[in-house]
């Protein structure tokens, strides 16, 4: 297994250990990863680890992909500065219906064990619960960088909290991991399997720390809820418009962990870039690597040429179509029905902005009027609609 990307693993001695007798037994080490559907989409950041995971799955170990059903209804406080709002079984149902699909993206679903935490969580009941929480102390607890920060501020921490980091490491317990990975932030919890393995009497495991992805803003973390994600089933063009809106900077913070060219091929690009050569350049050679991989190579193709034909003021191919009626129509009404701007004032101050555009004409007064017929409407560089207006 190559550790390129990769911030942790621990103990490194322990893991040369497992493999060493893996490999004179022939038997596969468990490999877990675990991840909680708190929103409906698998977004690129989540492929940093399931990268590493497919890499141990092509060494030949069994890979265990688990669905954190029952962790979600606790929230997990990883990197919170307040309580997560927990989800309700409806929306974890749903959540967790599309994460095995998309993670078949990049693990091979043939080869990929399938769990749901709640298999074991929920038979423990309370009586399991209070001796499963009687295996760690408070004061380890409050240890914990997030915990110990909210409390010395004065920031409430709810004892539901205390059992996330419980239930995963006993994930751990139930599946007998041999490695578990995650990503930074959940260190502690990783840490946690390790404990209760040793408490229930099993070889404990290793884990495997890969840095968070930032998102398209370069400074938060990528993420649903902060919109600067890229979801691994969004559309080609999205997909590679969004990759060529990040900063020159991020860019090769992403080009090593997610692109699959070699280490030496991205220092040879960077220094080329140093060198005079276009950083756009770059930029669209890892939009259609990542393109590619979650769509196809002509899909990506394509996705370059529409983003070409939107840069130059073309019209892109697959623009949705918006049947209004009530012409004569005044072009902010019009902007507002075919929900290229969420209210009227918003119209008024695109159009005053110069950023609207009928027919490839830059519309620059407020009281246009449209009469029947049919319109590419423009907002921007990328919002399109063909308006039929009747």
């Amino acid at each position: 297994m190559s550790l390129r990307g990769a911030d942790e693993l621990l103990p490194q001695q322990e893991w040369v250990q497992k493999l060493a007798r893996s490999q004179a037994t022939g038997q596969p080490l468990r490999i877990k990863l675990g991840l909680d559907p708190t929103a409906p989409d698998i977004h690129i950041g989540h492929t940093v680890v399931l990268n590493k995971m497919r890499q141990l799955q092509d060494l030949g170990h069994q890979v265990i992909f688990l669905i954190g059903d029952f962790t979600s209804l606790i929230g997990d406080p990883s990197g919170r500065n307040s309580t997560r709002p927990p989800l309700t079984p409806e929306q974890i149902k749903v959540n967790a219906e599309t994460y095995y699909r998309q993670a078949s993206l990049v693990l091979d679903p043939a080869r990929t064990e399938i769990r749901y935490n709640s298999e074991w969580s929920e038979p423990l009941g309370a009586s399991g619960m209070i001796a499963l929480a009687a295996k760690y102390t408070v004061a380890r607890m409050m240890e914990r960088d997030d915990f110990h920060k909210r409390f010395t501020s004065g920031q409430s921490i709810s004892v539901h909290e205390f059992l996330y980091p419980l239930m995963q490491g006993y994930d751990s317990v139930a599946l007998k991991s041999d490695l578990e990975l995650g990503g930074t932030d959940q260190k502690f919890n990783l840490l946690m399997g390790r404990h209760l393995q040793q408490e229930y009497g099993q070889e404990p495991q290793c884990i495997l720390t890969m840095p968070l992805l930032e998102g398209l803003d370069g400074v938060e973390k990528m993420s649903k809820s902060k919109n600067n994600y890229i979801g691994i089933s969004e559309p080609a063009n999205t997909m590679f418009a969004k990759v060529l809106s990040i900063s020159d900077t991020l860019m090769w913070r992403w080009y090593t962990l997610l692109s699959f060219r070699s280490l030496a091929e991205i220092a040879r690009l960077k220094a080329e870039v140093e060198g005079g050569r276009n950083p756009k350049d770059a930029k669209v050679m890892l939009a259609k690597e990542i393109t590619t991989r979650f769509h196809s190579a002509a899909a990506a193709d394509a996705a370059e040429q529409d983003f070409a034909n939107r840069s130059k003021g073309g019209v892109p191919d697959d623009i949705p179509e918006v049947q209004l009626a009530g012409a004569p129509l005044g072009i902010g009404a019009l902007l507002k029905q075919a929900n290229l701007a969420p209210s009227s004032s918003e119209a008024n101050r695109l159009i005053d902005g110069g950023g609207v555009r009928v027919d490839g004409g830059v519309v620059s007064d407020r009281g246009l009027k449209l009469a029947a017929g049919s319109y590419v409407v423009q907002v921007g560089k990328r919002r399109f609609a063909r308006v039929v207006l009747a």
